[in-house]
């Protein structure tokens, strides 16, 4: 049973909240959430602490009195603004014989300890690409294996020391510690891929407010992390300067008008329709524009930036490894059309446009894009872990066994009836680990039903 965690995303136009917790079904549970506008933050940076700190410590504030939780420390999102991804390597000899999670934990220590970490740098996740096994064939798990020597091949994600400086500097306000960092471009792979896309590799692409955080998400792991600063408040900022209206005049045309799917000229009533604007040079005059007009600087900006997200690719040999396609999600995915014209941008790989997991609950609802951060980042700190990690305490994750017979319909939408049949089958090897449980861990099992029966009497005692 987990205590409530608190998730804060940091983004240029809003800052989101969330207080969860899981169920004894091993649902995320929400309790509270707050959505209020950022100020102080520039794409991705922090850059006034004081606007900062108190649009955090409010959106904070009021997912915590709306929980009617405790929290103390937060679980927080980190742009890609100022990161740098390192391969390193490690191995260890085993005494034992048996690969525990001692010796995992030891051995991806020793690949951290081996690379070459920029010294204005800290380390926030520590990823293994594959594991090996006295020199045998790349597995992704080695848990309770016999051998006499492990290696391990990670990718190491480091961020700029002042980056996560400015961010818990701008927490202290909310009198909240941050308890772990998770990378912008990793919550979202694992808010928004499914289990064949991630085994296959493909590339999620986080088309925000100011920014694009882009990640190549493969088996459990990162391979690929860059960031463009740019996003969608740039479409509008090229509207107000072409057709001379103020910025919250064009971001309302963009809004509410911007399209990149053809427009019918064949008495279509919007292709003809004409809207009055404000000046920018003076308010209470107005001018007539056609909504045809706008496609264009729409069109551009849009196919501008991924275009530059195309050469990117090119230029970090990444194509070879996303075999599963192209994953589009945040802000400016909500425009009609980005899709198809992603799909001639990334020809030939097949591109999808993907909302987070639909986690069901009261308060707020998962399908918008602009919530794939938040979401990751729940299912970083409270769903089943794919694989190990060391996280930004150099703690090791590791993969939970937990019972996905009872997970919730909803929650599981966008996985296939096949995908969720083979989740509920255990395999032979795992039955055999089931079977290896020892008294110690018996003792253990007994400790934490006891944690549960008093979690239950405490949760009764609060409802009534």
């Amino acid at each position: 049973m987990y205590n409530s965690i608190l998730a804060i995303d940091i983004g240029t136009t809003n800052i989101t909240s969330i207080v969860a917790t899981v169920d004894f079904n091993q649902r995320i549970n929400i309790l509270g959430v707050s959505k209020i506008k950022s100020h102080g933050v520039r794409k991705g940076n922090i850059v006034d602490i004081n606007l900062a700190g108190a649009s955090i410590s409010e959106s904070v504030l009021k997912a915590i009195s709306s929980s009617g939780a405790e929290i103390t420390k937060a679980i927080v999102s980190v742009s890609g603004a100022n990161t740098k991804t390192l391969r390193s390597n490690g191995s260890i000899n085993i005494a034992s014989g048996q690969i525990t999670e001692k010796e995992i934990k030891q051995v991806l220590e020793m690949a951290l300890y081996n690379a070459n970490i920029i010294q204005d740098y800290d380390v926030i996740h520590v990823l293994p690409v594959f594991f090996r096994v006295d020199d045998g064939t790349s597995i992704a798990n080695p848990l309770n294996m016999n051998g006499s020597r492990l290696e391990v091949s990670v990718n190491v994600i480091t961020v700029k020391k002042t980056s996560l400086i400015n961010i818990k500097n701008a927490l202290k306000l909310s009198n909240i510690e941050i308890d772990k960092f998770v990378l912008t471009g990793y919550a979202n792979a694992l808010s928004t891929l499914e289990k064949d896309q991630k085994r296959l590799g493909s590339l999620v692409i986080n088309l925000g407010a100011t920014t694009s955080q882009i990640v190549a998400y493969k088996g459990s792991t990162i391979v690929y992390n860059d960031f463009l600063p740019i996003g969608s408040e740039h479409i509008t900022e090229d509207i107000s300067a072409m057709i001379g209206t103020p910025y919250s005049a064009a971001n309302m045309v963009k809004n509410h008008y911007g399209t990149l799917l053809p427009l019918d000229t064949d008495e279509n009533e919007q292709s003809i329709k004409k809207i009055k604007l404000p000046l920018i040079v003076n308010e209470k005059e107005t001018k007539e524009i056609s909504i045809d007009q706008i496609q264009p600087i729409l069109h551009a900006r849009v196919e501008e930036t991924l275009c530059l997200i195309h050469d990117r690719l090119i230029e970090g040999s990444v194509y070879d490894t996303i075999d599963g396609g192209i994953v589009l999600t945040g802000g400016m995915t909500k425009i009609p059309g980005i899709k198809e014209l992603a799909t001639l941008v990334f020809a030939p790989l097949p591109v999808k446009v993907s909302n987070p997991l639909n986690i069901q609950n009261g308060y707020v609802d998962f399908n918008d894009p602009t919530l794939s951060t938040i979401a990751g980042l729940l299912i970083y700190e409270l769903d089943n872990f794919d694989n190990f990690e060391l996280d930004s305490n150099r703690n090791l994750k590791s993969k939970k066994i937990v019972d996905t017979t009872n997970r919730n319909k909803d929650y599981m939408h966008h996985k296939s009836t096949d995908d969720l049949v083979k989740e509920v089958d255990i395999p032979s090897h795992d039955i055999q680990n089931i079977g290896m449980i020892d008294s110690e861990q018996e003792a253990q099992t007994k400790q934490e039903n006891t944690k549960i029966f008093s979690g239950i009497f405490n949760k009764l005692s609060r409802w009534f």
